[in-house]
């Protein structure tokens, strides 16, 4: 065949393969090649900084304020203490506590709302306290409670909430039952309602079981109204929800099958397929994304994935980062890291921006 008749049947083919990718619909995941977050979301909000702080210590996000001022953890270059900090935009540090390090410190809770930081913190055999700080007042942070009973976090934004001014958790009692704490962003004395069976929360005011169960979720309940609503039951797949969303994980012949539907079964629709898993636990993010993860080529041996955030309303799925590490999520800002030892990079993505 001539060279020049070769030229444009291969350009005709690459036409029409691109008119299919076009025509398909962007409801089924498997036509819909992933768009890159700088084509899909020109205008969101992004950062990226070294992992290290500028003494060398490693740096750990909690929170991010937006994308590029975050709260998180780091020990002081002797060592010595673990320090909370919100790291700045332009660099600078602010350190809002300081634990010593032989005490086995921990920070496992940090929440935000507005100006107000508040975050559970621990060393050793001490009860949990929380404290609070207002950003911009000037005023030291303070101890909230030391009440705090048998605290549970399941790395969920949700653990530790701000709603109605008053700081929320869940702690365990004994006979299954589960103890929903709140204390005043003032402090004062802790109030406490039981609910039997094991809980956790999700967005004010509902309450998501299923925390500890191999089938994940089956009931909400609003601890305001006392309404329950049963989530539809899935057979031989792991379901957790929000209040507008659950996500349905399940076995297939090539890996996993991610779908979403409403907490009653409605609207359900599939996500992902084959090598893929959930790469943060809240689902829903927002009310309008997911995220999760594609795990082929060679994740087992680097630890990299491909993270992929799932665009509800759009019904199409976005490529945000081809080999991710130490992804989290918190309050609408999504984050991980690239890099090697050599050029460590931690990277975020404000959804609320998208």
């Amino acid at each position: 065949m001539p060279g020049r008749a070769r030229t444009l049947l291969s350009l005709a083919a690459a036409v029409a393969a691109s008119g299919v990718l076009l025509l398909a619909p962007p409801s089924d995941p498997r036509s819909a090649v992933p768009v890159s977050v700088a084509l899909a979301w020109p205008h969101a909000q992004r950062g990226s900084v070294s992992a290290d702080l500028p003494d060398g210590t490693a740096y750990t996000p909690a929170w991010f304020l937006d994308a590029s001022t975050s709260i998180g953890t780091a020990r002081s270059r002797d060592g010595a203490s673990l320090r909370l900090l919100v790291r700045q935009a332009d660099g600078s540090l602010r350190q809002l506590r300081q634990l010593p390090t032989r005490g086995s410190p921990s920070f496992p809770a940090v929440t935000v709302s507005g100006d107000v930081v508040v975050w559970a913190e621990g060393n050793g055999d001490r009860s949990l306290q929380l404290w609070a700080v207002n950003l911009r007042d000037g005023r030291p942070p303070r101890e909230l409670t030391a009440d705090t009973g048998d605290a549970r976090f399941y790395q969920s934004e949700y653990d530790l909430m701000i709603a109605d001014d008053r700081v929320r958790w869940v702690a365990t009692a004994n006979n299954d039952v589960t103890e929903v704490r709140s204390v005043a962003l003032t402090g004062g004395r802790v109030q406490t309602t039981a609910e039997t069976g094991t809980w956790q929360l999700s967005a004010w005011p509902w309450l998501v079981d299923g925390a500890t169960s191999t089938s994940g979720s089956t009931m909400l309940r609003n601890v305001v109204t006392g309404r329950d609503v049963a989530v539809s039951p899935n057979r031989r797949a792991v379901t957790n929800c929000s209040p507008r969303w659950c996500r349905v994980v399940s076995l297939t012949g090539d890996g996993y099958r991610i779908d979403l539907m409403n907490p009653d079964g409605g609207d359900r629709h599939k996500v992902a397929e084959g090598p893929v898993e959930t790469a943060v636990p809240d689902v829903g993010a927002l009310d309008r994304f997911d995220v999760y993860a594609e795990t082929g080529g060679n994740a087992g041996l680097t630890g990299n994935v491909r993270l992929l955030v799932y665009d509800i309303a759009a019904r199409r799925t976005v490529e945000v980062s081809p080999a991710a590490a130490n992804i989290g999520y918190r309050g609408g800002v999504l984050w991980w890291s690239t890099g090697t030892q050599d050029l460590y990079l931690r990277h975020s993505l404000d959804l609320r921006t998208v």
